[in-house]
């Protein structure tokens, strides 16, 4: 046994989870002091003009009346849009419930009878009916929570980036504070609720399952195929709307009629600011939320079949939701470094301000693993791995969780030297735009396909090691490790689109070019620290479907996977074949809906009297329209590839070949979705460095609509689809397969093979 209790497990965890929103929410109100005027009367809001004892505010009423109508156009848009597609999710959600207690409940023909256990032969476990039952009921709750999780951070961006703007007048610090604490806000809210959430689930269901524990956490893993599934469409179907604008509002405003971004004349440019928030918030939130929920259930699940499953021993069993517990109380000391120790005083303090944040999470969180470990686990107990036992001591498993977190700041400082404007291999980048277009998507290109080696082998280091230790469940608590402090991470990550959406703002107010400049400067770190979250989803879905992999083929009774076994290799080849069928589809949906958006940007250039003089106003909600519709109906194809191919490839292929497929996406999946999430940050970027002009290199370079400028802009749209679309939602594939494939294992085992039973 562990140094505590199971009562004060009981306490602890709920109690993390609550402080975690009760800061979520103080952050909220520390936002809300900043006032803005013009907010809609059904928003719930009643705030009047900001203050007027500003020093060197441009005192201009007309203009923070304009930034509070952009503000309140940009949050209906995107609730309107997040609602429609909830409600397609709804009857999704709906019919594929049905589908897991169907395929479940057939395993023993919905016989209600107690059955020898899996594992444990000695004992009686509940019927496989009530595992169907419960694993749809935690289905259902993990699409429910991803979705309140993306929705509040959808909410809490439109909320603050008026406030942002409004606040860029005062400085650049203040403006950097108010971005900060909006993404903390969604940060803790949802590591919070999914620990909370996680956490009661647990307990409820225990009511029924008693002493079954096998059977409790086999159930619990459909939360994690919920919450993946939710966040699967989220992605897509956000990074749809969002690049579709983006590339159309680029293309035709800066390359061809040579506008500013975010210039109100463009009519895209409502939907661009939208897509922001539905799908680098919103769909980002959903996707760690995702990452954390399968972690936690792949962990659990292994537990359960090793000694802490087989002697009760609660406290050991919840170490993982311990350890997300600790990640939010080291979140919460890190966060206030950043609003209220260290002030940003000019825009070069602002990127290190947040590499800052991860480097002293990570230290933090170091500490807090080795008092959790020392805490709730015995000194020494034995783990499932592959039909035998392997005898663990408690340090094992810190070093597992440690060498995670620290992989992860690896990947994401790795990733932040390849897609910052501060280092060569961007520079380096813009500086290829001096000979065309061209010249910039080679050397982008090269620079993602570099960018892969060193978070590859800092992935391979962390599987080698922890397997090592801790078998399986040594992966699984690295993941979580990585995913540790993922309430910092999201505050980081939800930082960028707040301030893109505050400089949009700014831009379409008609605001003074130092307060640009200044939202600008916020942006471009944004930019980074965007792909430096993309690095960590990455990162832990490798390592988390990794975990999943090897609980589905213990689960499915598969003895060893052998590569060359005719069944295994045929899927090992399909297998690593998905991500590039999935990245043509999502490429290909974006560049069909930014067509039509072009198209119609063009048309009211062309039609509308006066617009380019700024005597007429556009058609936004003509282009906003173009991206919802297809956003809706391009999600689609991409979500049934991944939902439906662990469906008929243990069906009619049988465990073995499945396994194959899950190796084969994982291994493909991650070096595409690393090169793709980078090299779009690095020509966004590139791009960006060119139009700051901050260095006699840059200078040289620009300024804005010159030669060089425009073939970075192209580089920018093409990266626009591969950094916010394919790239980001390849994560979810690899993992939501092997979660999907876990959840139906009973199934594939009992039933599956189809084809070769025949043949």
């Amino acid at each position: 046994m562990g140094l505590i209790g199971e009562a004060v497990t009981q306490l602890v965890i709920p109690v993390a989870a609550i402080v975690g929103i009760g800061f979520a929410l103080l952050q909220w109100v520390l936002v809300s002091r900043v006032k803005v005027s013009g907010e809609s009367a059904n928003s719930g809001y009643t705030h009047s003009l900001i203050e007027d004892d500003v020093e060197n505010v441009q005192n201009d009423g007309d203009v923070v009346v304009k930034c509070a109508e952009i503000q309140n156009a940009i949050s209906v848009g995107a609730t309107s849009f997040l609602f429609t597609q909830y409600r397609y999710l709804g009857i999704f959600m709906g019919a594929f419930a049905a589908i897991i207690f169907l395929f479940l409940g057939s395993v023993k023909g919905f016989s209600t009878k107690s059955e020898q256990c899996t594992y444990n032969k000695d004992v009686m476990c509940k019927p496989a009916v009530a595992n169907a039952f419960f694993s749809t009921i935690a289905f259902l709750l993990g699409g429910l929570t991803s979705t309140v999780s993306g929705f509040l951070g959808m909410k809490i961006a439109t909320y603050a980036n008026a406030r942002t703007t409004l606040e860029a007048r005062k400085g650049v610090g203040k403006a950097f504070i108010t971005a900060f604490r909006s993404g903390a806000v969604m940060g803790f809210l949802l590591a919070a609720n999914g620990l909370f959430v996680l956490f009661v689930t647990i307990n409820l269901f225990k009511v029924y399952y008693g002493d079954d524990w096998e059977g409790l956490y086999e159930s619990i893993t459909g939360y994690g195929l919920g919450g993946s599934s939710m966040a699967l469409f989220g992605r897509v179907g956000g990074g749809i709307y969002t690049k579709a604008a983006d590339v159309g509002a680029d293309l035709v405003g800066k390359v061809e009629r040579n506008i500013p971004e975010d210039d109100p004349r463009n009519p895209a440019v409502i939907a661009d600011n939208v897509g922001d928030n539905v799908g680098d918030i919103a769909g980002m939130g959903s996707d760690l939320f995702g990452s954390y929920a399968e972690s936690s259930c792949a962990a659990l699940f292994i537990a359960s079949i090793s000694s802490f499953g087989a002697t009760h021993n609660f406290t050991a069993m919840s170490y993982p939701l311990l350890i997300s517990s600790m990640g939010i109380v080291v979140c919460l000391v890190t966060t206030l470094f950043a609003t209220d120790m260290f002030e940003i005083k000019n825009v070069k303090e602002i990127e290190p301000s947040l590499k800052r944040q991860l480097l002293i999470s990570t230290v933090l969180m170091t500490v807090g693993i080795a008092m959790v470990t020392l805490l709730a686990l015995p000194s020494e107990f034995t783990l499932f791995n592959f039909g035998t036992t392997k005898t663990v001591k408690n340090w094992h498993l810190f070093f597992c969780v440690a060498i995670g977190l620290w992989a992860g700041l690896v990947i994401g400082y790795t990733t932040e030297y390849y897609t910052s404007n501060a280092y060569s291999p961007v520079q380096d980048v813009a500086d290829s735009c001096r000979t065309g277009a061209a010249t910039n998507v080679i050397f982008g290109l090269a620079l993602g396909y570099k960018s892969v080696i060193i978070p590859i082998f800092a992935i391979a280091f962390a599987i080698y090691v922890s397997f090592s230790l801790a078998a399986m469940y040594g992966i699984a608590m690295s993941a979580l490790g990585m995913l540790s402090t993922i309430a910092t991470g999201l505050a980081i990550d939800a930082y960028g689109p707040i301030s893109d959406n505050a400089g949009g703002i700014a831009e379409m107010a008609g605001m003074s070019h130092k307060i640009r400049e200044r939202t600008d400067a916020l942006d471009a770190a944004g930019n980074t620290t965007a792909a430096i979250g993309k690095g960590f989803a990455i990162g832990s879905a490798a390592l988390v479907s990794l975990a999943l992999f090897g609980a589905y083929v213990s689960r499915a009774g598969i003895e060893t996977v052998d590569v060359l076994s005719p069944k295994v290799f045929i899927g090992l080849i399909v297998g690593a074949m998905l991500p590039y069928w999935f990245s043509a589809m999502t490429m290909k949906s974006v560049g069909s809906a930014a067509l039509k958006m072009v198209e119609e940007v063009r048309r009211q250039f062309n039609t509308i009297p006066g617009l380019m003089e700024g005597l007429a106003k556009p058609d936004y909600a003509t282009c906003v329209k173009i991206s919802t519709d297809a956003s809706l109906k391009e999600m689609i194809p991409p979500g049934a590839l991944v939902m439906l191919t662990p469906l008929i490839a243990g069906t009619f292929f049988g465990v073995e070949t499945l396994a194959g497929v899950l190796a084969g996406s994982l291994v493909s999946g991650v070096q595409v979705a690393i090169s793709a999430s980078n090299t779009g940050g690095a020509w966004d970027n590139a791009k960006k460095y060119i139009e700051a002009g901050a260095t006699d290199h840059a200078r040289s370079l620009g300024p804005k609509g010159s030669e060089p400028h425009k073939a970075a802009v192209i580089g920018d749209t093409i990266g626009d689809p591969l950094k916010d679309t394919s790239g980001p939602s390849l994560n979810i594939l690899i993992k939501l397969m092997a979660v999907e494939s876990l959840v139906f294992a009973p199934f594939f085992a009992a039933h599956g093979g189809l084809l070769f039973k025949i043949f």
